[in-house]
Protein backbone atom coordinates (compact mmCIF):
# COMPACT_ATOMS: atom_id res chain seq x y z
CA UNK A 1 0.00 0.00 0.00
CA UNK A 2 1.08 3.59 -0.32
CA UNK A 3 1.96 5.89 2.15
CA UNK A 4 0.42 8.93 2.58
CA UNK A 5 -1.94 8.25 -0.18
CA UNK A 6 -4.75 11.65 -0.37
CA UNK A 7 -8.03 10.55 1.04
CA UNK A 8 -10.79 10.76 -0.79
CA UNK A 9 -12.24 13.76 1.13
CA UNK A 10 -8.90 15.58 0.16
CA UNK A 11 -9.38 14.48 -3.61
CA UNK A 12 -13.10 15.87 -3.43
CA UNK A 13 -12.07 19.45 -2.40
CA UNK A 14 -9.13 19.84 -4.30
CA UNK A 15 -11.51 19.35 -7.50
CA UNK A 16 -13.19 22.11 -5.91
CA UNK A 17 -10.63 24.23 -5.06
CA UNK A 18 -8.73 23.93 -8.13
CA UNK A 19 -11.39 24.76 -10.67
CA UNK A 20 -12.20 27.91 -8.19
CA UNK A 21 -8.78 29.20 -8.11
CA UNK A 22 -8.15 28.99 -12.02
CA UNK A 23 -11.53 30.89 -12.54
CA UNK A 24 -9.96 33.70 -9.72
CA UNK A 25 -6.79 33.71 -11.67
CA UNK A 26 -8.92 34.22 -14.93
CA UNK A 27 -10.96 36.93 -13.41
CA UNK A 28 -7.91 38.71 -11.99
CA UNK A 29 -6.54 39.40 -15.38
CA UNK A 30 -9.57 40.49 -17.17
CA UNK A 31 -10.18 44.00 -18.04
CA UNK A 32 -12.84 46.31 -16.98
CA UNK A 33 -13.18 49.98 -16.45
CA UNK A 34 -9.92 51.76 -15.86
CA UNK A 35 -8.12 48.61 -15.01
CA UNK A 36 -6.68 47.25 -18.66
CA UNK A 37 -5.86 43.78 -17.18
CA UNK A 38 -2.77 42.17 -16.87
CA UNK A 39 -0.54 41.36 -19.51
CA UNK A 40 1.96 38.41 -20.67
CA UNK A 41 5.13 39.81 -21.34
CA UNK A 42 3.78 43.99 -21.42
CA UNK A 43 7.46 45.09 -22.98
CA UNK A 44 6.13 43.61 -26.35
CA UNK A 45 3.10 45.64 -25.94
CA UNK A 46 4.67 49.16 -25.01
CA UNK A 47 7.10 50.88 -27.00
CA UNK A 48 10.46 52.34 -25.74
CA UNK A 49 10.27 54.95 -28.25
CA UNK A 50 7.81 57.94 -27.34
CA UNK A 51 4.58 57.20 -28.34
CA UNK A 52 3.37 60.30 -30.34
CA UNK A 53 -0.96 59.34 -29.40
CA UNK A 54 -0.28 58.37 -25.91
CA UNK A 55 1.01 60.50 -22.90
CA UNK A 56 1.42 58.96 -19.49
CA UNK A 57 2.90 61.40 -17.04
CA UNK A 58 3.28 59.19 -13.95
CA UNK A 59 6.52 57.89 -13.53
CA UNK A 60 5.89 55.40 -11.01
CA UNK A 61 3.40 53.65 -13.44
CA UNK A 62 4.30 50.43 -14.14
CA UNK A 63 7.23 50.10 -11.79
CA UNK A 64 6.14 47.08 -10.57
CA UNK A 65 7.43 45.40 -13.83
CA UNK A 66 9.75 48.05 -14.83
CA UNK A 67 13.26 46.90 -16.43
CA UNK A 68 14.20 50.62 -17.77
CA UNK A 69 17.50 51.74 -17.10
CA UNK A 70 16.04 55.11 -16.05
CA UNK A 71 14.81 53.50 -13.20
CA UNK A 72 11.35 54.69 -14.02
CA UNK A 73 7.78 53.22 -14.47
CA UNK A 74 7.03 50.63 -17.54
CA UNK A 75 4.07 52.85 -18.69
CA UNK A 76 5.60 55.76 -18.21
CA UNK A 77 6.71 58.02 -22.09
CA UNK A 78 6.28 61.16 -21.34
CA UNK A 79 9.06 63.46 -22.81
CA UNK A 80 10.45 66.21 -19.93
CA UNK A 81 12.15 67.86 -23.09
CA UNK A 82 9.32 69.18 -24.57
CA UNK A 83 6.47 71.81 -23.40
CA UNK A 84 4.00 70.09 -21.16
CA UNK A 85 5.85 66.91 -21.29
CA UNK A 86 4.06 65.90 -24.50
CA UNK A 87 5.51 63.86 -27.48
CA UNK A 88 3.58 65.14 -30.21
CA UNK A 89 5.40 68.99 -31.73
CA UNK A 90 4.19 70.60 -34.97
CA UNK A 91 6.80 69.76 -37.69
CA UNK A 92 9.00 72.83 -38.30
CA UNK A 93 7.87 75.10 -40.65
CA UNK A 94 8.02 73.92 -43.93
CA UNK A 95 8.63 69.91 -43.40
CA UNK A 96 4.85 69.64 -43.94
CA UNK A 97 4.37 67.40 -46.80
CA UNK A 98 2.83 68.20 -49.52
CA UNK A 99 1.68 66.92 -52.89
CA UNK A 100 3.30 66.79 -56.27
CA UNK A 101 1.21 69.68 -56.94
CA UNK A 102 2.76 71.75 -53.60
CA UNK A 103 -0.36 71.37 -51.64
CA UNK A 104 -0.76 71.12 -48.27
CA UNK A 105 -3.09 68.59 -46.81
CA UNK A 106 -6.94 69.36 -46.69
CA UNK A 107 -8.20 69.68 -43.31
CA UNK A 108 -10.85 71.44 -42.81
CA UNK A 109 -13.34 69.82 -41.34
CA UNK A 110 -16.97 69.70 -42.77
CA UNK A 111 -18.81 72.29 -40.86
CA UNK A 112 -15.99 74.64 -42.18
CA UNK A 113 -17.83 75.65 -45.34
CA UNK A 114 -17.43 79.88 -45.08
CA UNK A 115 -13.52 78.60 -44.80
CA UNK A 116 -13.61 76.36 -47.77
CA UNK A 117 -15.45 78.77 -50.01
CA UNK A 118 -12.63 81.11 -49.72
CA UNK A 119 -9.92 78.51 -51.11
CA UNK A 120 -9.05 79.30 -54.77
CA UNK A 121 -8.73 75.87 -57.22
CA UNK A 122 -4.83 75.69 -57.70
CA UNK A 123 -5.44 74.05 -61.28
CA UNK A 124 -5.94 76.39 -64.13
CA UNK A 125 -9.03 76.54 -66.16
CA UNK A 126 -7.11 75.21 -68.82
CA UNK A 127 -8.66 72.51 -71.89
CA UNK A 128 -6.39 69.92 -70.76
CA UNK A 129 -7.86 70.34 -66.56
CA UNK A 130 -11.30 70.26 -67.68
CA UNK A 131 -10.83 67.10 -70.18
CA UNK A 132 -9.36 65.53 -67.17
CA UNK A 133 -12.33 66.70 -64.85
CA UNK A 134 -14.93 65.68 -67.01
CA UNK A 135 -13.59 62.31 -67.73
CA UNK A 136 -13.50 61.99 -63.48
CA UNK A 137 -16.84 63.71 -63.48
CA UNK A 138 -18.65 60.97 -65.97
CA UNK A 139 -16.85 58.35 -63.58
CA UNK A 140 -18.29 59.62 -60.10
CA UNK A 141 -20.79 62.22 -60.30
CA UNK A 142 -22.73 61.48 -63.22
CA UNK A 143 -25.14 58.53 -62.40
CA UNK A 144 -26.45 61.58 -59.46
CA UNK A 145 -26.08 64.71 -61.43
CA UNK A 146 -26.46 63.81 -65.09
CA UNK A 147 -24.19 64.69 -68.12
CA UNK A 148 -25.08 68.21 -68.11
CA UNK A 149 -25.05 68.72 -63.88
CA UNK A 150 -28.96 68.98 -64.22
CA UNK A 151 -29.76 66.78 -61.62
CA UNK A 152 -31.03 63.81 -63.90
CA UNK A 153 -28.51 60.63 -63.15
CA UNK A 154 -30.21 57.37 -63.10
CA UNK A 155 -29.43 57.38 -58.81
CA UNK A 156 -30.04 61.45 -59.14
CA UNK A 157 -33.62 60.75 -60.13
CA UNK A 158 -34.27 57.66 -57.90
CA UNK A 159 -33.40 59.62 -54.76
CA UNK A 160 -34.68 63.12 -55.70
CA UNK A 161 -33.38 66.23 -54.47
CA UNK A 162 -30.37 66.32 -56.40
CA UNK A 163 -30.34 70.23 -57.53
CA UNK A 164 -29.30 71.70 -60.95
CA UNK A 165 -25.99 73.15 -61.17
CA UNK A 166 -27.44 76.18 -63.01
CA UNK A 167 -29.97 76.87 -60.33
CA UNK A 168 -29.87 79.81 -58.59
CA UNK A 169 -28.46 78.47 -55.21
CA UNK A 170 -25.89 76.31 -57.37
CA UNK A 171 -24.53 78.43 -59.86
CA UNK A 172 -22.13 81.10 -57.97
CA UNK A 173 -20.94 77.92 -55.68
CA UNK A 174 -17.04 78.83 -55.89
CA UNK A 175 -14.63 76.26 -56.33
CA UNK A 176 -13.28 75.87 -52.68
CA UNK A 177 -17.34 74.84 -52.41
CA UNK A 178 -17.64 72.34 -54.41
CA UNK A 179 -14.24 70.76 -53.78
CA UNK A 180 -15.36 70.83 -49.93
CA UNK A 181 -18.52 68.90 -50.78
CA UNK A 182 -17.01 66.93 -53.23
CA UNK A 183 -14.62 65.78 -50.23
CA UNK A 184 -16.74 65.67 -46.95
CA UNK A 185 -20.65 65.32 -48.79
CA UNK A 186 -23.41 67.42 -48.00
CA UNK A 187 -26.92 66.26 -47.19
CA UNK A 188 -28.13 62.92 -48.96
CA UNK A 189 -24.76 63.13 -50.64
CA UNK A 190 -21.81 60.90 -49.28
CA UNK A 191 -18.13 61.97 -48.37
CA UNK A 192 -15.62 61.26 -51.45
CA UNK A 193 -12.34 62.03 -49.98
CA UNK A 194 -11.33 58.96 -49.52
CA UNK A 195 -12.27 57.45 -52.59
CA UNK A 196 -10.99 60.60 -55.06
CA UNK A 197 -7.39 62.41 -54.79
CA UNK A 198 -7.27 65.69 -53.88
CA UNK A 199 -5.73 66.53 -57.42
CA UNK A 200 -9.18 65.00 -58.74
CA UNK A 201 -11.41 66.25 -56.93
CA UNK A 202 -10.18 69.96 -58.00
CA UNK A 203 -10.01 68.70 -61.80
CA UNK A 204 -14.03 67.66 -61.29
CA UNK A 205 -14.28 71.17 -59.75
CA UNK A 206 -13.19 73.29 -62.82
CA UNK A 207 -15.28 70.74 -64.98
CA UNK A 208 -18.62 71.27 -62.80
CA UNK A 209 -17.22 75.30 -62.99
CA UNK A 210 -18.59 74.73 -66.74
CA UNK A 211 -22.15 73.05 -66.14
CA UNK A 212 -23.07 76.01 -63.73
CA UNK A 213 -22.08 78.13 -66.93
CA UNK A 214 -24.75 76.82 -69.02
Amino acid sequence: MLKNKPSEDMIQKLKISIPMLALALACGCAAKGDYTGLEYAPQMYHSVPYEPLTQIKDEEAGKWLSNREDEKGEFYNSNPNNPYAQNVRKPVEGTVRRNPNDMLPYRLEKDDITAAAAIENPFPASEEIIAEGRRLYTQFCQHCHGASGKGDGKAGVAYAGVPSYTAPAQRNLSQGHIFHVITHGIRRMGAHGSQISEDKRWKIARYVQTLQQQ
